[in-house]
């Protein structure tokens, strides 16, 4: 049988580390999602993930999993590159030399420029080896709304929608709710268990008097909260008996009332929301097209199509049509189709 080469190892490894990072999206803002796993050869000796922001960095959570005398000579296999200064936690660049890890690999490259690459270059000047990039499309797409939100001031904002075929938000009048399946709306609830609020214009609040509340059981078994509601208004007044101003969940709610769409995202941003769900309707997601705030697109494609007179999904006019990246994501759920994909920067009116 032959032997696996470093690189295989090294790539197994660094999956499972993507497979623990995985377990902290939506619940580690303001900080990024990473995972962590120690081995020595193909031997997985412990592994961990940054459980919530203030908490134990991956790398801490993984050798606090090990025997200190297996960490000697060990390698880590981190997604994203070992921090450098002393937050909340202390630096895991020291940690990880002081417990004697002979090896560092890790997938993307911190994005912010006052750290970017020191914490390479304090452990290799402690004599630890250092392997940066492995998976690095990977590791940097796991981060991207973190990267933003520092680049930037703004949040990650993902505009999701269930629409008919022909771009409706609505069906004829007397047919129902709902246009797409049980099925693509239980995957649709997913999305709130990724992001820190969920947006939506007070115009869906008058008609529709949506909760917007976690309800994927995943996401609440792993301690996911509440994201915070954000209601959007040009004006006018909204029902006082609105189940996002009376319900349990009430003081998780925001109402941006005669601002621009840009400066609610800015205020969410500053509240520590990296990732935002814009769930409709047809105002919210034009306005957000037009300005160039989007930075994803989740549709739900329902065989149906809805005709003149319903709401449609961009509800007033874009100055320019809106492009897709190369390698959007279609997948069958129930009945529907799933579009996920990235916007084009430069595909938007700015």
């Amino acid at each position: 049988m032959p032997t696996r080469s470093q690189d295989d190892i090294d790539r197994a490894h660094m999956a499972l580390a993507f497979r623990e990072a995985s377990k902290g999206i939506g619940l580690t803002s303001p900080n990024p999602p990473v995972g962590c796993v120690i081995a020595k050869g193909a031997k997985v000796i412990a592994r961990g993930h940054h459980r919530r922001a203030g908490g134990a960095h991956a790398e801490i959570e993984a050798m606090a999993a090990a025997a200190p005398r297996a960490l000697r000579g060990a390698t880590a296999y981190v997604t994203l590159e070992p921090c450098s200064t002393r937050g909340r936690t202390g630096a895991c660049t020291q940690a990880l030399v002081a417990a004697g890890v002979a090896r560092v690999v890790y997938s993307a490259t911190d994005p912010n420029p006052a750290h970017s690459g020191r914490g390479k270059s304090l452990l290799e000047e402690a004599g630890v080896e250092v392997a940066a990039g492995l998976l690095a499309v990977r590791g940097e797409a796991l981060v991207r709304p973190w990267a933003k939100w520092l680049a930037t001031g703004l949040p990650w904002t993902i505009a999701k929608a269930g629409a008919s075929l022909d771009g409706r938000l609505t069906r004829p009048r007397r047919e129902g709710q709902w246009l797409t399946g049980a099925e693509a709306r239980a995957d649709a609830a997913k999305l709130r268990g990724e992001v820190d609020a969920i947006l939506v214009g007070a115009g869906t609040v008058r008609a529709d008097d949506p909760a917007l509340t976690l309800r994927d059981p995943a996401a609440l078994r792993r301690g996911k909260a509440q994201p915070w509601r954000a209601v959007w208004s040009r004006g006018g007044e909204l029902p006082a008996a609105a189940q996002v101003l009376t319900d349990a969940h009430r003081e998780r709610t925001l109402i941006y009332r005669g601002k621009t769409l840009r400066a609610a995202l800015k205020d969410l941003a500053r509240r520590g929301c990296v990732s935002v769900l814009i769930e409709g309707g047809g105002q919210v997601h034009a306005e957000a097209l037009r300005r160039g705030l989007v930075d994803e697109l989740c549709l739900y494609l329902a065989p149906l199509l809805c005709g003149e007179g319903t709401v449609p999904m961009v509800a007033a006019p874009l100055s320019k049509s809106v492009q897709l990246e190369a390698g959007a994501r279609w997948k069958a759920v129930g009945e529907c189709w799933r579009l996920r994909a990235l916007i084009e920067r430069g595909g938007t009116a700015g």
